[in-house]
């Protein structure tokens, strides 16, 4: 038996923060806080965490990351090297592809596809369509992290629009239903209205304006309607709106929430004001709104409305990023740096160190009920980061690991640095060396 004795560490886990040591045997971890030497494995290596938190590894439950299919933009190699390196330990991705992941035999040829070439856990949703009921009902609730819903189009255009075929899923569902709620309707009236007034030359800045509050609160109350009536385990993706917090509830514990939100690292980052410096850089769907929606959706997750932080991780290439407003596709790379991201935030005290590990790690882990990960437990599986809080870098092309080669924080000063990233007790990321010969394992879910 080999192992990893990590000393020294600001250990950050259920609610506290305390300093100790880690030790971890084969994939799992053994003890924790002060080591009796007779616990310690006939061989190991000794990391020195002084001055560094102790994390649970990072769990992000929204990425594209593009294979197969889009490979030009991303694949699961690269972007899951990225993601190790941003201290994200397990993903799950998203299925609009090419194919489209909507049979059960899509989906597990990209299991195949990631048993391959990632470096990372895994797991991969189920895309619904108006007519997909069938297979969406043969996924085995151990195996799949869960069924993606567009209520919107966006990239891939997999938009859900049937009202009989929303309430048939809603009522048929037998794991979590993931939405991207944006109304459809509203969106392309306003695309009209402005490609009247601009034609092809639309300003970037007017992207929140097309894709605007009412479309979101349109749909995700639509959304949370058909969950209540049916009584459907709902997870509502991406929030950018103030309002849209108003729709979820802080009165129960996660574990027995029905209807839940994340929000991703940029709504929480960027704001209107952006657009004019960043354009395309910076549209995404749904759109990044104004700076009193950023404050609601920042205070919406330190008082629990809000359940989950992830990324929406969408890169597209440099050339598809150039052009008109009505060309170029919505979607920014995000996976290597939104901890890094949350860790300003928690330097501008927005956030405590404690609440990014449990919107980060815990959450996804209780909300999708991934067994035996996303906490600092006795017998879970060694996915673990180490990150440096004053370690101060800038955000350049030299740094950035996405295939596409490009971010929207570029020039970016951050003061904390990811150290080391530890999947299932081996080290994958360490001080900018990658260990591109490990590969993560398939998530596994505890579900009735």
């Amino acid at each position: 038996m080999s192992g990893i004795l990590i000393n020294n560490a600001t250990i950050v886990n259920e609610g506290i923060s305390f300093k100790g040591n880690l030790l971890i045997k084969d994939e799992k971890i053994a003890a924790i806080g002060n080591i009796d030497e007779k616990e310690l494995p006939d061989n190991y290596d000794v990391i020195d965490a002084t001055g560094l938190f102790l994390l649970p590894g990072v769990i992000d439950d929204h990425v594209h990351f593009r294979e197969p299919g889009l490979t030009e933009k991303g694949d699961i190699f690269t972007e899951s090297r990225a993601a190790a390196a941003g201290g994200v330990t397990s993903f799950m991705d998203m299925p609009n592809t090419v194919p489209q992941t909507v049979t059960i035999a899509a989906l597990e040829e990209k299991y195949k596809i990631a048993a391959e070439k990632s470096l990372i856990n895994y797991s991969f949703s189920i895309g619904a369509t108006n007519d997909n009921l069938d297979e969406i009902l043969k996924t085995d609730p151990s195996k799949v992290c869960g069924i993606k819903l567009f209520m919107g189009s966006s990239t891939g255009n997999m938009l859900v629009d049937s009202d009989k075929s929303l309430r048939n899923l809603f009522k048929n569902a037998h794991i979590i239903i993931s939405a991207h709620c944006e109304d459809e309707a509203t969106i392309r009236k306003n695309t009209e209205l402005f490609r009247q007034k601009y034609g092809n030359d639309i300003p970037f800045e007017m992207h929140p304006t097309i894709r605007n509050n009412e479309a979101c609160v349109k749909s995700s109350l639509f959304a949370v309607r058909l969950a209540k009536e049916y009584n459907t385990k709902l997870h509502i993706f991406h929030l950018s709106t103030a309002e849209e917090t108003e729709l979820f509830s802080n009165a129960i514990p996660l574990k027995d929430k029905r209807i839940t939100s994340e929000v991703c690292a940029h709504h929480l980052w960027f704001d209107n004001s952006y657009y004019q410096k960043l354009g395309s850089r910076i549209k995404l769907n749904p759109s990044i709104k104004t700076e009193v929606d950023k404050e609601a959706l920042r205070n919406a997750v330190n008082n629990n409305k809000i359940d989950i932080i992830a990324t929406d991780h969408a890169p597209h290439t440099i050339k598809e990023k150039t052009g008109s407003y009505l060309q170029t596709p919505s979607g920014s790379p995000m996976v290597q740096h939104s901890l890094l991201l949350m860790m300003e935030l928690w330097h501008k005290k927005v956030f405590t160190i404690e609440k990014i590990v449990e919107k980060m790690c815990h959450n996804p882990a209780i909300l999708f009920n991934i067994k035996e990960r996303g906490f600092i437990r006795n017998g879970y599986q060694a996915d673990i980061v180490l990150v440096n809080p004053n370690d101060k870098w800038t955000v350049s092309k030299d740094n950035i690991l996405y295939k596409c080669g490009w971010s929207p924080i570029e020039e970016t000063e951050v003061q904390s640095k990811v150290v080391t990233t530890i999947v299932n007790g081996v080290v994958v990321y360490n001080n900018g060396l990658i260990n591109n010969n490990y590969r993560g394992q398939r998530l596994k879910f505890e579900r009735c």
